[in-house]
């Protein structure tokens, strides 16, 4: 089983896409991992990535798609994995469907969890950090007892910079520009499957869980 999560940020493609890796016993990859881990490690492909990143590049496109083959062909993907983050843009995911079909492989699944703009802004800028202790609250879900108080070391919670209203809607601003393709291009391959982000979680998973069989 092999699956992509798309959505955009805080549509909570993360957490459906680990609690999907758990269920199936199928690696949950992230490229944010994947690059973590080859830098880390001093790989060949690692050492190629952290030279653009230490120039604050992007990664370009067919180098991030060969960190990601080269963890997809690791022995505990056998059965499929779940791909979070990646690919982000057409040529990324024109180069995965290269490099699988020279494997004779294809993705099964592009599962879209659509969540409007409005409840994605309203989501992110409810958050509140504390700083110190690394514990998040959100003013509507999960509201700490004393407002504006963690709950834990009692120092004052702030909103972050990336959670405001105006940095949010830019982010989502570059994700549909980028990423919107992508729906097309998995429409158009037969394999995008749309589920409804704003539903409470356990049902966007069961919605999934339908859908992966």
């Amino acid at each position: 089983m092999k699956v992509i999560m798309l959505g955009a940020p805080g549509a909570g493609k993360g957490t459906q896409a680990k609690q999907i890796a758990e269920k199936y016993s199928v690696p949950h990859i992230s490229t944010g991992d994947i690059f973590r881990a080859n830098i880390k490690n001093g790989t060949e492909l690692g050492k190629k990535a952290k030279a653009y990143m230490d120039q604050g590049l992007l990664v370009p496109d067919e180098l991030t798609c060969d960190l990601v083959v080269d963890r997809i062909s690791q022995p505990d993907a056998a059965n499929g994995y779940v791909l979070d983050g990646f690919p982000r843009t057409i040529p990324q995911a024109e180069a995965l469907t290269r490099a699988l079909a020279s494997r004779g492989e294809k993705i099964d699944f592009a599962i879209d969890v659509e969540v409007p703009d409005e409840n994605i802004i309203s989501r992110m800028s409810g958050r509140r950090a504390c700083l110190s202790c690394g514990a998040t609250y959100h003013v509507e879900f999960n509201p700490p007892v004393k407002e504006g108080v963690c709950d834990v070391c009692g120092s004052q919670l702030v909103l972050r910079d990336d959670d405001k209203p105006e940095t949010v809607q830019k982010r989502l601003d570059v994700y549909h520009a980028q990423t919107q393709p992508l729906i097309d291009y998995y429409k158009a391959a037969g394999v995008l499957r749309t589920v409804d982000g704003t539903q409470d979680i356990r049902k966007v998973f069961q919605d999934i869980t339908e859908i992966l069989g």
